[in-house]
């Protein structure tokens, strides 16, 4: 979308970032099994303040994953029902979406793990297969090589949002976290699922977009005066049709309706998974009385947070109204970010906290100072991780209001509620389970 024919060195080095950030999430979440991710860790590093802001941020990141997913469904849908992929349908078919779900997880009707791993794994295959055939019938590396033409298209300042916005394609990484919980074995498993998570989207997300702007190159349009391609245009919100629509007679009719029946049961999953990771911190943070009892109440009978449920949806309907996934992606990287950043500086500041933690996976590559053993590989994925985040709160304003907005009116319903319990918002609170008090 920004990065253009640098699409894949976008991905690349948001791939590298993700890599730093996937031994972070290894280390704390083996050494912490709890939900919360980033704001588990903040509040083991620092106070609940900064838990809360890590958590907030994160919070912005479950919103804007149900958003991206349910609005990407309808366009996948288009396949079948073409009305759906214009807007104001799409948006209408989106926000339908999600209160379905909303309902179905406030009565609490569980999903099957198996079905789950299974689309997913079929959806790997599925890439793999389209990638194969992209390779061998769309892939030219030359013109791969026109489509760059540096610092002009994109421009620097692009592709630096480029690679933040990139980043959406390594969402998950807290949904594993959250799980832990819930995980054999975690201090083992937990690692090995980040980092094969990390291997599988890299080596994904380098072919894809190499094999996409074969098909559909950058070119110059002389009625905008600009640079652009039919991915940012006509496929912007469903590229992987967009390399389907370009393959050979005999295989573009089978995988259209393969890749629009399966995308859009995984981006259904992927809804979902958002929301009940959502859930899973609302009570977190409601545990840990950084939210208001209200919203990590659970309904007796169904064992759900039903109002936590309601209030996000809520907000993700209000993001998918508008159709514009440029502006679901600016809000999402500048959430992301800040989270990512927390989870990183909090990984480095235990290490000089507490030194002696026990840590079943230990991040590699570490300098030894004060005694301490600092991670360099963290220190590295902080300084990428703040630069991203600085990269779109400048070039993206819209992105920018709606996030600091977000930031801003968690921060003043945390005070208020710490204020109302006559607690300080720096100090670290535990609310006993099956204590639904405020």
């Amino acid at each position: 979308m920004f990065a253009l024919g640098l699409t894949p060195l976008a991905f690349v080095i948001a791939g590298l970032l993700f890599g730093a950030l996937a031994l972070t999430y290894a280390e704390g979440t083996a050494a912490m099994p709890e939900a919360g991710g980033a704001s588990s860790f903040a509040r083991r590093s620092f106070n609940d303040l900064v838990s809360f802001i890590a958590g907030w941020a994160l919070a912005l990141n479950y919103v804007v994953t149900m958003a991206i997913s349910a609005f990407a469904i309808p366009h996948y849908l288009a396949v079948f029902f073409p009305g759906l992929g214009e807007w104001p349908a799409s948006s209408i078919a989106a926000v339908s979406i999600l209160a379905v779900l909303a309902t179905i997880n406030i009565l609490g009707v569980r999903e099957s793990a198996r079905v789950n791993i299974a689309l997913a794994a079929l959806d790997v295959i599925t890439q793999a297969m389209l990638v194969l055939v992209g390779i061998i019938f769309l892939l030219s590396f030359r013109t791969i090589a026109n489509n760059i033409h540096f610092g002009q298209a994109p421009e620097w300042d692009r592709l630096a949002v480029g690679v933040a916005i990139a980043m959406i394609a390594f969402t998950g990484i807290e949904t594993v976290s959250n799980l832990s919980e819930e995980t054999r074995n975690p201090s083992k498993n937990v690692p090995r699922a980040v980092l094969s998570v990390f291997v599988t989207i890299l080596a994904m997300y380098t072919l894809i977009p190499l094999v996409a702007l074969s098909a559909m190159p950058v070119f110059f349009d002389a009625g905008k005066g600009e640079f652009t391609t039919d991915l940012v245009g006509k496929f912007i919100e469903d590229p992987v049709l967009g390399i389907v629509g370009h393959l050979p007679g005999a295989f573009e009719p089978i995988f259209a309706v393969w890749v629009g029946i399966l995308a859009a049961t995984i981006l259904l999953i992927a809804t979902n998974a958002g929301m009940l990771g959502m859930s899973r911190l609302a009570y977190s943070m409601g545990r840990h009385r950084q939210l208001p009892a209200l919203f990590s109440r659970v309904n007796p009978l169904r064992g759900t947070p039903a109002v936590a449920i309601i209030a996000f949806t809520g907000f993700a309907s209000l993001l998918v109204i508008p159709g514009r996934l440029d502006l679901l992606a600016g809000v999402y990287s500048f959430g992301a970010m800040l989270t990512f950043s927390f989870a990183h500086i909090s990984i480095i500041t235990l290490r000089i906290k507490e030194p002696n933690m026990a840590r079943p996976f230990k991040i590699p590559l570490n300098l030894r100072l004060w005694g301490r053993d600092i991670p360099v590989i963290p220190i590295i994925g902080l300084m990428g991780t703040a630069s991203a985040w600085t990269v779109v709160a400048v070039n993206q304003p819209l992105s920018r209001y709606l996030g600091l907005a977000w930031m801003v009116g968690g921060l003043l319903l945390y005070m208020l509620y710490r204020r109302s319990i006559h607690e300080s918002p720096l100090k670290v609170l535990v609310r006993p389970v099956g204590d639904q008090s405020a």
